[in-house]
Formats: C-alpha cells, structure tokens, sequence
C-alpha cells in the first residue's frame, strides 16, 4: 500500500479495554483495501477464569495471550505473502507486556519478560503503532455498551493502571517504533465521518515523516 509515495505493509492498532481498536481496524482496513488482522481474544478459555479468579489465572491467561499474538504476527516466515500487501491489526505483541506488567505478580512479571523480550526482537514490527487514547470514563461507556458479561465487572483502577503502563511503553520504545497516539475523547469516528477522515489525515501524515 502506498501513502504518498511510499511503500508501507503493516499498521497496528492499540489501545486500552473499550478504546474503539477493532472498530477502527476494520474500517481503515476497508478504506485502504488492506488485509485484516484480529486478535482471537474470544476463544482464550483463560479469560473468563482471569476475571472471575485474576490471582489464579493470570499467568496461564498471559501466557497463552502472548503465545497467540506471537504465533499470529510471526506468519511471515511460514506465510510470506501476508506482509506483501498492507497488514492492519487490532494489536500488537506490546499489549502482551502492558497485561502483563498489571496483572503479575514481580516475580511472574520477570519470567514472563524474558519470554516476551525473545519474542519482540523476532517479530515484524508495524510501520506505524496507533494508540488511541481515551479518558477512563469513555473506556466505561464503550464496555457497558457493548456489553460483554466478563467485562462488566472491570474497576476504574485497573483501567487507570493499564493506561499508564501502556503510555510508559510507548515512551521508552519512542526510538524503536513509529507511534502515532490519537485522543478519542471527543472523536466518533463511527458515527461522524468528519472524525474518521480527520483520523486518516493524521495517520498519512505521521508517515510521511
């Protein structure tokens, strides 16, 4: 896919519980013709147990989350026609530390990076990672809308904290990937076409940099 005149394969999405991720991925793939890639969070058996008993599961629930992501991302080497034409995902293998590094304990969280450090040397990185940002009580809002019983339960604080890890991670990585971080708070970029172009004109123009 080419954005004025240069050659790009792959855009990732992130973003907090609620932050519009998918629902953005699916209309910028559709709008530049891309190919999707969507996190399978879903058929993760782990995470409703994870929210029910977070002590118990958190571990195998970020274990296997991180074996997933890694598994879809590193296609490359058995599909290397996936990152041909342009790749936009719903996450990237960093969502894996920001879960992680809020749901470990210490000594679990050491373990778990050791793994996850291998993994993101090895693993295609995206030409441009789009965060997008939204107050807490926008995050709500989209959770209780949407309506999924496991995640009716989420606190305030939990939300607070994987914010904060995630806008930590994306300062100290701020010299090994593109980031382009877009505030939500008063955006609609489903409903307000205005909001979706703006959002197109600010990803197009922080890869023309």
């Amino acid at each position: 896919m080419q954005f004025l005149g240069m050659n790009y394969n792959f855009i990732a999405v992130e973003g907090n519980i609620g932050a519009g991720k998918t629902t953005l991925t699916h209309k910028l793939a559709a709008h530049y013709g891309a190919q999707l890639l969507l996190e399978k969070f879903e058929d993760n058996t782990f995470l409703p147990k994870f929210y029910a008993e977070p002590d118990r599961y958190a571990f195998p629930l970020e274990l296997s989350f991180l074996a997933e992501r890694y598994q879809q991302l590193n296609q490359k080497n058995t599909n290397p026609n996936l990152f041909s034409d342009l790749v936009i995902s719903d996450y990237f293998l960093s969502k894996s530390l920001i879960f992680a590094r809020t749901n470990l304990s210490e000594e679990e969280f050491r373990l778990f990076w050791q793994l996850f450090d291998i993994m993101f040397q090895s693993v295609t990185k995206p030409d441009l990672l789009i965060y997008l940002y939204a107050p807490v009580d926008k995050l709500i809002q989209n959770i209780m809308r949407r309506g999924r019983p496991y995640e009716q339960e989420i606190q305030v604080s939990y939300l607070e904290r994987i914010q904060s890890q995630y806008l930590e991670f994306l300062r100290k990585h701020a010299d090994q990937l593109r980031v382009l971080v877009i505030d939500t708070s008063d955006l609609d970029f489903v409903a307000n076409p205005a909001d979706f172009q703006s959002i197109l004109s600010l990803i197009e123009k922080r890869l023309s940099k």
